[in-house]
C-alpha cells in the first residue's frame, strides 16, 4: 500500500516573492532609520560596517529576484535558507547598533512568524531557535550605542529592562511558532478537505450522468439483442453437420445471453425498491464465482488464482456493482495480455486485498496519477469509463484501487476492500 502523502504546506514560489518584497521594504526602512539616527540624533555608529550589512542584504535581495525568474520550483529547504539569511543579517545589523538595547530587536519575530505560517514544523523551530540564539548572543556581544544604553562599557545595556525584553521575546517566539503553525496547518487541512469534497461531488455527478445514459442504453439494446438471439437460433438450425460452425454460433449465443442478463440486472438494480443491503459473503467463494463468470466472456484468456492460507475466513460486503467493477479490472488485464493472468487473494485484520497481474506493456507514467479520477484510458480505443466507474464503485465500498508497473513487467492492479463481519 502506498504511504499517505503529507499535506502540501504552501506555494513556496509565491512565499519567496512575498519574502523578497518584505525584505526590500524592511531594509530600506532600516537604512532610513540609520541615516536619521546618525545625521539628526548623532548616534555613534560604525557607519561603514552598518552600511556594508545593508548592501549585502540588498545584493541578496537582487539575487533572489533573479532566481525567481528561473523556471525552477522553490523547495522548503531553499526557503529556509532565505529566512536564515534574514536572521543572520538582522543579527549583524543589531550587533553594530546596540545589540539587545536596539528598539528594533523584536523584529526577529517577523521571520519567526513567516516560518511558522509557511514551513514544516521542524523548519519553523529552526528559525525560532536561530533567532533566539542571535538575540541571546547580542545580550553580551555588541557594539554599544551610548544614546540607546545610557552608559558605557562592553555591555552597559545588560539590565533588568533588557533581560525582561529578552524573556518577552523568548515567550513570544515560542507562542508564535506553536500557535501560528497550528492555525495555518488547520487551514491547510480544511482547504484540502474542501478540495476532496468538491472532487467527490464532481465525480458523483459524472457517475450519475453515466448511470442515466446507461439506463437508456440498456432499454435500447434490448431489441437488437433479441434480434441477434433469433438469428443465431436460425443459423444454428441451418449449420447442419458443421461442428466448428455450431461451436462458434453457440459461443455467440452465450455472449448474447450474457449481455441480456447483464442488462436485466442493470434495470433491476436501478429500481430503488429492489435495492437492498450488500450481501456478506466469503471473499474466496465470491471471487471464484466472479472469475468463472468472467471466463465465459473471455474464453481466450489463461489464468491462475492463488489464495493465501489463514486460519480465519475473509468476508466481504458485495453486490452486483462490485462484481462489475472487478470484471472491468480483469478485462483490462486481458486486453493488455490474455496469457497467464495472475489473480491473488489475501487478507489481514481489517482488509481484503485482491491482486491482478498481467504481462502487458504496463501503465504510462504520464497518465498513472489520473487513472480513475477522470475519463482516461490505458487502451488506444478505450474511453476511460471502465476505470472511472470501477474506482467510484470500490470507493463507495470504502476501498481503493492502485495500479503499479510490476518490476518484472506488466501491470499489477491492487484492490483493497474493508473486511466485513462474519456472516451469521
Amino acid at each position: 500500500m502506498p504511504t499517505t502523502q503529507p499535506l502540501p504546506l504552501s506555494t513556496p514560489n509565491r512565499n519567496l516573492v512575498r519574502l523578497t518584497i518584505v525584505r526590500g521594504i524592511t531594509w530600506t526602512g532600516f537604512l532610513a532609520a540609520i541615516i536619521f539616527g546618525v545625521e539628526v540624533l548623532g548616534f555613534e555608529l560604525a557607519v561603514t560596517a552598518v552600511i556594508g550589512v545593508v548592501l549585502v542584504m540588498a545584493v541578496i535581495n537582487l539575487a533572489t529576484w533573479w532566481r525567481l525568474g528561473r523556471h525552477r520550483a522553490v523547495t522548503d529547504g531553499e526557503y529556509l535558507l532565505h529566512l536564515l539569511a534574514d536572521v543572520a543579517g538582522l543579527t549583524l545589523l543589531f550587533y553594530f547598533t546596540g545589540g539587545a538595547s536596539n528598539p528594533f530587536i523584536t523584529y526577529y519575530l517577523v521571520p519567526v512568524t513567516i516560518a511558522a505560517a509557511t514551513l514544516p514544523w521542524r523548519c519553523a523551530w529552526i528559525i525560532a531557535a536561530t533567532s533566539m540564539l542571535g538575540y541571546s548572543t547580542l545580550l553580551a556581544f555588541h557594539h554599544p550605542v551610548p544614546q540607546l544604553t545610557g552608559g558605557h562599557g562592553p555591555s552597559p545595556g545588560l539590565n533588568l529592562h533588557v533581560l525582561g525584553m529578552w524573556l518577552n521575546f523568548a515567550l513570544s517566539a515560542g507562542l508564535v511558532t506553536f500557535f501560528i503553525y497550528k492555525m495555518a496547518h488547520a487551514l491547510r487541512s480544511r482547504e484540502q478537505a474542501l478540495s476532496r469534497t468538491r472532487e467527490s461531488a464532481l465525480r458523483n455527478e459524472q457517475v450519475l450522468a453515466v448511470a442515466t445514459q446507461a439506463a437508456g442504453t440498456a432499454h435500447e439494446l434490448g431489441t437488437p439483442l433479441s434480434t441477434m438471439a433469433v438469428l443465431l437460433s436460425e443459423m444454428r438450425e441451418e449449420s447442419g453437420d458443421n461442428p466448428m460452425l455450431q461451436k462458434d454460433i453457440e459461443l455467440l449465443r452465450q455472449q448474447v445471453d450474457t449481455c441480456k442478463s447483464r442488462l436485466q440486472q442493470l434495470v433491476e438494480s436501478a429500481d430503488r425498491r429492489r435495492m437492498g443491503e450488500p450481501q456478506i459473503t466469503d471473499a474466496e467463494v465470491w471471487l471464484a464465482g466472479v472469475v468463472q463468470r468472467w471466463l465465459v466472456l473471455r474464453p481466450d484468456v489463461s489464468h491462475h488464482m492463488t489464495v493465501a492460507e489463514h486460519r480465519s475466513r475473509p468476508w466481504l460486503a458485495v453486490d452486483t456493482t462490485l462484481e462489475q467493477a472487478l470484471t472491468n479490472l480483469l478485462n483490462n488485464a486481458a486486453d493488455a495480455n490474455p496469457d497467464d493472468i495472475a489473480i491473488g487473494l489475501d487478507w489481514h485484520d481489517d482488509e481484503v486485498i485482491i491482486d491482478i497481474r498481467d504481462h502487458g506493456p504496463g501503465v504510462a507514467l504520464s497518465i498513472a496519477d489520473q487513472l480513475g479520477e477522470t475519463f482516461v484510458s490505458t487502451k488506444s480505443k478505450g474511453m476511460g469509463i471502465g476505470l472511472f466507474l470501477t474506482h467510484a464503485t470500490i470507493n463507495r465500498f470504502g476501498g481503493g484501487v492502485s495500479l503499479y508497473n510490476h518490476p518484472q513487467g506488466g501491470t499489477l492492479t491492487e484492490v483493497v476492500l474493508p473486511l466485513a463481519p462474519a456472516a451469521e
